[in-house]
């Protein structure tokens, strides 16, 4: 049974800073954060979750029926997430790439401690505890002194997985696949990472968070595994009966010059390629919705829309559906995992082609991390502008990729790869 207490806030912004700080003493962490992008799909616009009182932790295999009887046993709030390599629970498939971070393939935990940020609202929710401490904790945040608890991270050297030379050449063997009509469209990715790398994870999750201020910003924390997040992507929503993916392909540069911006933003709207590119993950979005859909509910409320991000703008997509009562939640995450923007066109061909080219396993990297609702809603983004660090092994990395096509040219996908990873480079660099 849930305590629930709810506060005014009134300098929310100042508050979540402290509460995020405060946080760190846990061992178990999920902190997600809005920034106060205006999102008609959002429940809240931060969550806080801490300090886990029931968990699962487990490979791919049989991972959805895991977690299915996970989440219905425990009819609560449940925080966690699925690696990209949960894929193998559901295809015939393998992630036998090299694994720097070696983080579980899936991760949930019950936790005794949540914190709903909505407006200047604070809902706190205590799991079988008293007003007493409830009263302890809210007093010990309000009066939360950071400047002498947080030690900075060092400057660290990136170190590339795929060199220039290698990208192109493995850019033209996938772009030979799909000449041969094994695939239409393929997600491919590239590692950058460092070793013997000492980073304090909440100093980079803010840096971060500060340069890309994100509509889906994560910091997760699982002992000594970290993933500091500025993702833009919603992977899936359930809110009652309405599902709702939210697939992103389409990337342009930001300028400076406000002129020379608007005109990016236009040339990325008017984009043939990029468009293409969209259009057919959001094919893939609406072929995996109708697995679970009401016939005729699939619908595609955006499509290929521009929005605009501190460094970059993005074409994203918006596909929704309609789901029967009985359906259950943790279905209609298998049947869409994962995501069709980070896999490509048909799916299997992809990921198969996919495991062939990359050098590094995905793992968390273009996974999800979300929660589920006492009731049976979830809300999961797609974990991307991304870094992850894995504390006792110092190893530090995030991955970056792109859509290949027909269409593609080698030297402008490796481009703009390096303008995604250019705000985790910075922060890590700096």
């Amino acid at each position: 049974m849930r305590h629930i207490n709810t506060r005014h806030i009134t300098d929310i912004i100042g508050f979540k800073d402290r509460l995020l700080h405060w946080s760190q003493q846990f061992d178990d962490v999920v902190w997600m954060d809005s920034n106060q992008y205006d999102t008609s799909y959002s429940s809240f616009d931060a969550i806080l979750a801490v300090d886990g009182f029931t968990s699962i932790q487990t490979d791919y295999l049989e991972a959805f029926d895991k977690l299915q009887e996970y989440q219905e046993s425990t009819k609560d709030w449940v925080f966690g997430y699925l690696t990209y390599d949960v894929k193998n629970s559901i295809e015939k498939l393998k992630s036998d790439n090299f694994d720097g971070l070696e983080f579980s393939d899936m991760f949930f935990f019950q936790p005794k401690k949540i914190f709903l940020i909505k407006g200047n609202q604070l809902e706190i929710q205590y799991l079988n505890m008293v007003d007493e401490e409830v009263e302890s904790d809210f007093e010990a945040i309000c009066n939360f002194q950071n400047q002498d608890t947080v030690s900075k991270s060092d400057s660290i050297k990136i170190k590339l997985r795929i060199h220039k030379e290698a990208y192109f050449e493995k850019v033209n063997n996938m772009l030979a696949h799909i000449n041969r009509g094994d695939i239409y469209e393929a997600n491919f990715c590239q590692e950058f990472y460092a070793e013997t790398a000492e980073i304090n994870p909440l100093d980079i999750y803010l840096k971060l968070n500060n340069v890309s201020k994100p509509p889906f910003a994560t910091f997760f924390k699982q002992y000594d595994k970290f993933l500091m997040s500025a993702s833009p992507e919603r992977y899936i929503k359930k809110e009652g009966h309405t599902i709702i993916s939210q697939p992103i392909k389409g990337t342009a540069k930001r300028s400076a010059d406000v002129l020379e911006d608007e005109q990016l933003k236009r040339n990325l709207e008017q984009n043939e390629k990029e468009r293409a590119e969209n259009i057919m993950i959001v094919d893939l979005v609406r072929n995996d919705l109708s697995k679970t859909a009401i016939r005729g509910s699939v619908t595609v409320e955006e499509l290929c829309k521009v929005y605009t991000f501190p460094q970059v703008h993005q074409m994203i997509s918006t596909v929704t559906s309609k789901i029967t009562e009985g359906t259950n939640p943790v279905d209609v995450l298998k049947t869409t995992f994962p995501m069709g923007s980070m896999t490509g066109a048909p799916k299997l061909s992809a990921m198969k082609i996919i495991e062939d080219l990359e050098e590094t396993k995905r793992g968390l990297y273009s996974g999800t991390v979300g929660y589920f609702t006492p009731d049976g809603d979830f809300d999961f983004n797609v974990i991307i502008r991304s870094i992850l660090y894995n504390q006792s092994k110092k190893y530090v990395s995030y991955s970056v990729g792109g859509a290949i096509t027909s269409k593609s040219n080698p030297a402008s996908e490796y481009e703009e790869c390096l303008v995604k990873a250019k705000a985790m480079r910075d922060v890590l660099e700096r």
